[in-house]
């Protein structure tokens, strides 16, 4: 079965990040075409892909060999090159891409500095153009620029026969979970009418459980922020006391359990009572602030017939 797809494959050689983002309206796209290594690179491998090119050529280039020349010898060992599409990008940065001259219309791709856009099956060759200019003119980390580069080529057309599957893939080395390996990044969208803007909700996801903010911006847990929390940790019977605002024992006991529920417990500093700004702003979304207390109506009725 062929993988009509556009995806891109890039390095952040300064940061240690090689990634590819991928779509395509096929089943779970995530799960064939991107392979990536910390400190070997990436290999997008589609249309009629030959899997075994993933992890062939990131063997081949952590044994430094340029992208162009790992990308050479893997076609030059396939029988079916003709058919297929593929994008590496190596350890140093340098990428190289190939379109077989069977693959379906629109087929194509090129490469910029640090990256590679390839596609099939397209509704033209804007689609990687527009890929190129967004990666090239958007900020910030690798994740966030292969996003941004995704999802222009869905803006520009993408695949010519519609959407169903989308991922994202970021190695660094130590950047998986607890540092035991180099997944960064590793997020999918199976089977979706509209994966891209679900594919941007992971990331932003992944961002607040994952992510980290400046200590000295973190929010110091008394006063107001203080009763949300514990009005929030009252209603879910995590705290049993009054709702004080005073960062207390009780506090800190019931938010250790709290954010440990949330998935939050890296974003909270339990001995300084402080907490990250985006979990801040995530659980006051999904729980609401503390409401002021409501006079009572019979200290409104004393209050009144006082006054008489």
């Amino acid at each position: 079965m062929r993988i009509a797809t556009f995806s891109i494959v890039a390095a952040d050689v300064a940061r240690g990040e090689w990634g590819i983002a991928v779509a395509s309206r096929f089943l779970a796209v995530g799960a064939v075409v991107p392979w990536a290594r910390a400190g070997a690179g990436a290999v997008a491998t589609q249309s009629y892909a030959n899997t075994a090119f993933g992890p062939a050529g990131l063997d081949l280039m952590q044994q430094g060999l340029p992208a162009q020349e790992a990308l050479d010898r893997l076609l030059a060992a396939d029988e079916g090159r003709a058919q297929r599409q593929v994008g590496v990008v190596d350890l140093s940065g340098r990428a190289a891409t190939f379109t077989g001259a069977e693959c379906f219309a629109w087929a194509g791709g090129l490469t910029g500095p640090g990256y590679a856009c390839q596609g099939n099956i397209l509704t033209g060759p804007e689609v990687v153009e527009r890929m190129a200019e967004a990666f090239e003119g958007m900020p910030g980390d690798l994740a966030m620029r292969l996003f941004a580069a995704l999802a222009a080529g869905d803006r520009a057309g993408g695949d010519s026969r519609g959407r169903q599957s989308a991922a994202l893939l970021v190695v660094r080395q130590g950047g998986g979970y607890a540092a035991f390996n180099d997944r960064a990044l590793d997020l999918r969208v199976d089977d979706a009418p509209n994966p891209i803007p679900r594919l941007r909700r992971l990331i932003e996801l992944h961002q607040l459980y994952f992510g980290t903010s400046d200590p000295t911006k973190r929010v110091e847990i008394r006063g107001t922020v203080a009763r949300d929390l514990q009005t929030m940790m009252k209603s879910l019977g995590h705290y049993r006391r009054r709702v004080n605002g005073t960062y207390d024992a009780a506090t800190r006991g019931a938010l250790r359990a709290f954010t440990g529920k949330e998935n939050l417990e890296d974003r909270v500093d339990l001995e300084r009572g402080a907490i990250d700004p985006p979990a801040l702003a995530y659980l006051v979304r999904k729980f609401g602030r503390a409401r002021p207390a409501k006079r009572s109506s019979t200290a409104g009725s004393r209050r009144r017939a006082a006054r008489r």
